[in-house]
Parts: C-alpha cells; sequence; structure tokens
C-alpha cells in the first residue's frame, strides 16, 4: 500500500493511494497515520478495508499532501554512508556508522515551501531513503529481526546548512535542524513493495539541472545493518524515521559549491517511492 495524509498543515486526513492512482479516504479506520496506528496493527486493518471496498474514494482536486508520517518521534539521520559523497567531501569511509539526531519539527510535506535560514549562505540539498519503523525495537538480532520491524519507506529530504552543521558547532545539528529542512513523502511504500531497499536509484535537481544520482547498493552500510545497529543504542518506535544517508552531488562537493538561493526549485525521486518538488524561500 501506499499511505498518504491530505489537507492543510494541522489538518491532514489519512488515505489510501490505490495501485490504479485513486486516493480512498482512510479515516473510517483511523484518525492519523503515526505511530500508534504503525504499531497497533494499522496497516494490516487497513489492508481489510481496502480489500472490502468499504472506503469512500477522495477527489484530489486542491489537497494539499503532507508527510505521510505524523510528526515522528525522532529522526535519526546517517551520514557519510555512500562511499562516492564521502569521497566528494574529502571524508574517509567509516568504519561504523555516523550517527546523528535531526528535529522531527522539519518535517514537512513533499510539495511545501522550504525556508532558508536567516544568515544562511550554505544551504544544501540531499536526496535520501527514509526507513519508517513499525514496531517497537531494541537489540534486534541481525538483518532478519531488523527487516520485520520496518513499516516502509519514503522518499526524504535531508536539507542542510553546511555553515551551521560543519564550522558553527562539533556536532552536526544546528546545521540539520532549521524549520522546514525535512520534507518527506509523498507517500509511506509499505515493507511489502519493496523487494530490496538496496535496489533503488536516487535523482534529484536543482532548477533543472541533474545534480544527484545514485543507487542505494552504494550505501556503506545496508539497511538492515542501519536499522539493527541504531537498535542496539536506542529504543526504535513506531514512527520514527531514520535517513539513510546520500548519493554525491550535494552542494558542498560540486565545483563552486553552488548553494541553494531563494527562488531555486528542487527536484527529486526514488524510484518507486515517488517523488518532490520544492521552491526555497528565505526565512
Amino acid at each position: 500500500m501506499k499511505l498518504l495524509r491530505l489537507g492543510a498543515p494541522g489538518e491532514e486526513r489519512p488515505a489510501v493511494r490505490t495501485e490504479d492512482g485513486r486516493l480512498l479516504d482512510a479515516s473510517p479506520v483511523t484518525a492519523d497515520i503515526d505511530g500508534t496506528f504503525l504499531g497497533s496493527g494499522g496497516p494490516e486493518r487497513l489492508r481489510v478495508a481496502v480489500t472490502e471496498t468499504s472506503l469512500p474514494e477522495l477527489d484530489p482536486a486542491g489537497l494539499r499532501i503532507g508527510a505521510p508520517v505524523a510528526r515522528p518521534g525522532k529522526i535519526i539521520c546517517v551520514g557519510l554512508n555512500y562511499r562516492d559523497h564521502a569521497a566528494e567531501t574529502g571524508a574517509a569511509i567509516p568504519p561504523r556508522p555516523v550517527v546523528f539526531m535531526k528535529d522531527p519539527g522539519t518535517v514537512v510535506g513533499p510539495y511545501d515551501e522550504v525556508l532558508i535560514p536567516r544568515g544562511s549562505v550554505k544551504t544544501d540539498w540531499e536526496v535520501e531513503l527514509a526507513v519508517v519503523i513499525g514496531r517497537r525495537a531494541r537489540y534486534l538480532d541481525g538483518p532478519e529481526a531488523a527487516r520485520a520491524v520496518i513499516a516502509g519507506y519514503a522518499v526524504s529530504h535531508d536539507v542542510s546548512e553546511r555553515e551551521f552543521q560543519l564550522e558553527y558547532s562539533p556536532q552536526w545539528d544546528l546545521g540539520k535542524s532549521c524549520e522546514t529542512f525535512n520534507p518527506l513523502g509523498p507517500w509511506l511504500v509499505t515493507a511489502d513493495e519493496i523487494d530490496d531497499p538496496q535496489d533503488l536509484s536516487l535523482h534529484l535537481s536543482v532548477n533543472g539541472r541533474k545534480r544527484q544520482q545514485g543507487h542505494t547498493r552504494d550505501m556503506i552500510f545496508p539497511v538492515d545493518h542501519i536499522v539493527s545497529y541504531l537498535s542496539q543504542y536506542m529504543v526504535l518506535e513506531p514512527g520514527d524515521v531514520i535517513n539513510t544517508g546520500t548519493p554525491a552531488g550535494v552542494a558542498l562537493g560540486l565545483p563552486g559549491t553552488p548553494y541553494l538561493r531563494a527562488g531555486d526549485t528542487v527536484e527529486l525521486a526514488i524510484d518507486g517511492l515517488g517523488d518532490q518538488r520544492q521552491t526555497f524561500a528565505q526565512a
């Protein structure tokens, strides 16, 4: 299934996108797509309702697409997880996942405006595969156990401010947690639809110019390893989001470092997971 949330910010209603592109109202089954829904067998109940054709159809005209998961409890990010991205930034291949946290309040819809922070001169783009957790997880024992707790996958835009991130603090959070800095969606694709998360292409363009074109097979640490690894150090809760890293092609590693400016438009996509488009504006 493809799960999404439609409506104005703070007023989203849950929905399902069918294989033929129709949108069904999921509110008879759940008030929202959130950790409570994911962790209580909600997707299974919703699947039954879709099969029984008991959900009313929605007219998508004029409906904003919000983030597919209501505000996550936490966003966990893995940095430098593609070999080519580590190389373009001059970093060594990390022996263990580089882990940092991002403010869950950064999550916005996939087509919402993104704000360049006041004082920013180095706002950058990063297309990433997001993993959404569907069951409480601690001390997972290997890849198979990790796969069992994944609710699904989504496109994530891990927007970053490099000066804040790398020059203002020894930790990365300042450059990762600015408002609107994590567009997510357009939908949450349930894990059963993705045969192999290490077989997905990622794409990002700025003002129509291709900047990133990568593949999840080039991750240093694959999805299953990341989920299992993180569970050794923190409890993963339903609705938590894991950003799994970005391939080469960010402004930080390009000649002339062409950072984003107000008015720029970024388009990004992951095969099978949908696409995003944001115009940047000054905060």
